[in-house]
């Protein structure tokens, strides 16, 4: 298999110096977490394998040119925003190796959002995140994006979504170099000979931006400072909304997290109360109906002032609403890092649990969590609290502080 000279170059460089790479204010060791199998899925495992090592065998490799500018490969199999907490290591890999072929590859319904992103050449996508979204043979339809990726003799791929189909399409796509993170969940045995490169930087307390940023650079060196979320904004779309005023705040109430959610009476109460300080409140919902019946209830009950997507608006036309918005507020969804990566000002509701690795990135923002019981109090009860127990007017505050400041943009 060929490499690229500026790609054998950099692994020659690696290889004299430990892999583990620690990034400032490393984190304190955590308990890793073990991974079991069933005899069931093994031999699935097992099977696709097999298939793939076909694929292997009957795909030819011919020698590329010295020159060839080097081919990345990044795999992240998994929801959609974390999909957008990949652009920064993807802007970053561009301004250092502006010649490098940059693919991605994601779960079917993410690669909207990352149309903003223009450091990346081609996405791949694979089977939905959501279970029942996929086909009972979705292995077996990935065959097929293999050989895409087979033959397009990748130099490095980074599989940072820490999963079985990730890791699978990692060491099936033939890359010259497959390297991974393996600091808090080691990998099983029966992956341990597809990667030759594991990354050691100590991430569950870290933002995951930094996890993928971090690991990345343990193998390929990139610029010191993490960038921004990326959402160009002229690869926005607008909405086309004739109702749409010069000074708005979007609210994003909806999510399929039932631990993330707020409740809908509190919603009102606090809509109804924001109306103090901006002229209109714009509700942004997803196509699920029990979230565009949310938004349809809240803007009832607002008044109005209040108008609702309906859960019609694409991720560009969503990105071309937040350009303009005076203040994004919503729960921990992608909605929240795509108004991160329009830099609109946040203000976002949280579970203490999730703050660390989820709250928005490089972008002015409040985080609003609620505050527990005392008997609550210790860190290891923080995964038991939802956002229910959240105040109205301590988000009305954080609004308030936020708009007065400034940090608010728009028309």
């Amino acid at each position: 298999m060929r490499t690229t000279y500026r790609a054998r170059v950099l692994w020659a460089n690696l290889a004299k110096t430990p892999r583990a790479f620690t990034p400032p204010n490393p984190t304190p060791p955590r308990t890793r977490r073990t991974t079991r199998t069933s005899p069931k899925w093994a031999l699935h495992f097992w099977l696709v394998n097999v298939a793939s090592a076909v694929i292997l065998l009957v795909s030819r490799e011919t020698d590329a040119d010295e020159d060839e500018a080097m081919r990345l490969l990044f795999v992240k199999l998994k929801h959609i925003g974390d999909s957008l907490l990949l652009t920064p290591t993807l802007a970053a890999v561009r301004e250092a190796y502006p010649d490098a072929a940059i693919w991605v590859a994601v779960r079917e319904g993410c690669e909207g959002i990352l149309a903003g992103c223009p450091a990346i050449d081609r996405v791949l996508t694979t089977a939905a995140p959501e279970h029942e979204r996929r086909p009972k043979l979705s292995w077996w339809s990935d065959l097929g994006l293999v050989r895409t990726l087979r033959r397009e003799r990748f130099d490095f791929v980074f599989e940072l979504s820490d999963g079985d189909r990730g890791r699978w399409l990692a060491w099936a796509s033939g890359a010259k170099h497959r390297c991974t993170n393996t600091a808090f969940q080691p990998l099983p045995w029966w992956w341990r000979f597809a990667f030759d490169a594991e990354s050691k930087f100590d991430w569950p307390s870290r933002h995951r931006v930094e996890k993928d940023f971090y690991t990345v650079h343990d193998f390929l060196p990139l610029p010191g400072k993490i960038p921004p979320l990326v959402f160009e904004k002229h690869l926005a779309a607008p909405w086309g909304e004739t109702r749409l005023r010069s000074r708005y705040v979007v609210l994003h109430p909806g999510t399929r997290w039932r631990r993330k959610r707020w409740p809908e009476e509190k919603w009102i109460e606090f809509g109804r109360s924001l109306l103090s300080y901006s002229e209109q409140l714009v509700i942004s919902v997803g196509p699920a109906p029990e979230e565009i019946r949310l938004a349809a209830n809240l803007a009832a009950a607002v008044g109005p002032a209040a108008i609702s997507t309906e859960g019609k608006l694409s991720w560009r036309q969503l990105a071309g609403l937040l350009f303009g918005a005076q203040l994004f507020v919503g729960v921990d969804t992608a909605a929240m890092h795509l108004a991160a990566a329009c830099q609109c000002p946040v203000v976002a509701l949280f579970r203490p649990a999730e703050v660390s690795q989820w709250r928005p990135w490089c972008v002015p923002h409040r985080v609003v969590v609620a505050k527990p019981p005392e008997k609550q109090a210790a860190p290891e009860r923080l995964r038991e609290q939802t956002a229910e127990n959240i105040d109205p007017t301590d988000v009305l505050e954080a609004c308030r502080e936020m708009l007065a400041s400034g940090a608010a943009h728009g028309p």
